[in-house]
């Protein structure tokens, strides 16, 4: 069965998305060459993914995406790691144990859309030593070039939504006006109805598809810059990992529902401007319609295990924003607190001293 691999034309070698450049280099001949080159140069494999329907006698689009994409479990934890034919996963990066090659991928994971990586692995690197330099009570582990070994360039999958919410306010506005005339003093009292009623459109609203990823971790990461979502291409993955979907869009509705109707309450509170004070009779927000598209997008993931816990760091691999919660060292904490005391007590004792 032929691979997905992606080859040098110049000498054979495998070829690897450079975030730098948005292209696919080669790092023994120096070749570069773009997306839309190598789909023209390995057409055939690009047909396997986004080609037209192939004949009644041949496999469909989503047998093919299957077998030429591989699923790797972890036997520690379950992550599930999407690669293709050629890539091998060394550890898992959930849980930091080896992953056993378990089965091919089924069609129905072939994403819509993918934004590839802009933020190299040094730069990431290098983004978390500099976080890392602001706290001061981490474990010298965590930052070891050992646990640096540990950074993985993950596609993450995600469910965009754009959706359609039929909105109804109503309320009553109250506008107050004071004076003193004549050594009295007036208030002035005006009311007035206030009501909103119509539909707003909310695009791009994302909900990561990974139940071992944490929500919140993904969202601190945002946003991406959704006019650089391409056509998904396999030659994206080259040299990265991917991760299949194990949360539906019917799981994530719940997620995407909240965040729409925040941006929908929001977009209603700055329509009615300021008033003196609000009295809301009805407030509601009804989701009428949804869209979905299921896309990848590029981050570039950590965990660390300390102390029986695992935390997790990310940077966005498209803007370089970053996201984590740093372990706590007590032993250095403990030190720390018990100098100060030390410093303190000193101080008065030299004091006392003085005074005396």
């Amino acid at each position: 069965m032929e691979t997905a691999q992606y080859n040098c034309p110049n000498c054979n070698a495998r070829l690897k998305f450079t975030p730098e450049t948005q292209e696919l280099s080669c790092e023994y001949c120096g070749g570069s060459f773009t997306i839309e080159e190598i789909k023209n140069l390995f057409a055939d494999k690009e047909e396997l993914i986004e080609g037209p329907a192939p004949e009644e006698t041949g496999p469909s689009v989503e047998e093919e995406f299957e077998n030429h994409t591989n699923l790797y479990q972890c036997s520690s934890c379950g992550a599930e790691i999407m690669c293709d034919d050629e890539q091998t996963a060394l550890f898992c990066y959930y849980c930091h144990n080896p992953v056993i090659l378990a089965g091919k991928l089924k069609g129905k994971f072939k994403p819509d859309k993918v934004i590839g990586f802009k933020i190299t692995r040094d730069s990431a690197i290098a983004m978390f030593k500099k976080w890392c330099g602001r706290r001061r009570f981490i474990p010298a582990s965590f930052k070891s070039e050992q646990q640096l070994e540990k950074m993985t360039g993950l596609y993450v999958p995600f469910w965009m939504a754009n959706t359609l919410t039929q909105a109804d306010y109503e309320a009553i506005g109250r506008q107050n006006r004071s004076w003193i005339s004549g050594g009295y003093s007036y208030t002035e009292t005006r009311e007035y109805d206030v009501v909103r009623r119509g539909n707003i459109i909310a695009r791009g609203i994302p909900a990561d598809g990974e139940s071992k990823i944490d929500d919140e971790l993904m969202e601190a990461i945002e946003p991406f810059d959704y006019s650089e979502l391409r056509p998904f291409s396999m030659s994206y993955l080259s040299g990265f990992f991917a991760d299949k979907y194990d949360v539906s869009k019917n799981e994530v509705f719940e997620r995407i529902r909240n965040r729409a109707n925040t941006a929908s309450r929001k977009a209603v509170k700055e329509s009615v401007g300021t008033y003196s004070g609000l009295s809301v009779r009805t407030e509601r927000y009804e989701i009428k319609n949804t869209d979905w598209e299921y896309i990848m997008l590029p981050v570039w993931f950590m965990t660390y295990r300390y102390d029986g816990k695992l935390y997790e760091f990310a940077v966005n691999g498209q803007t370089g924003k970053l996201a984590g919660t740093p372990p706590l060292d007590k032993g250095k904490l403990t030190w720390f607190c018990t100098g100060i005391g030390a410093a303190i007590a000193a101080a008065i004792y030299i004091l006392g001293g003085l005074m005396g």
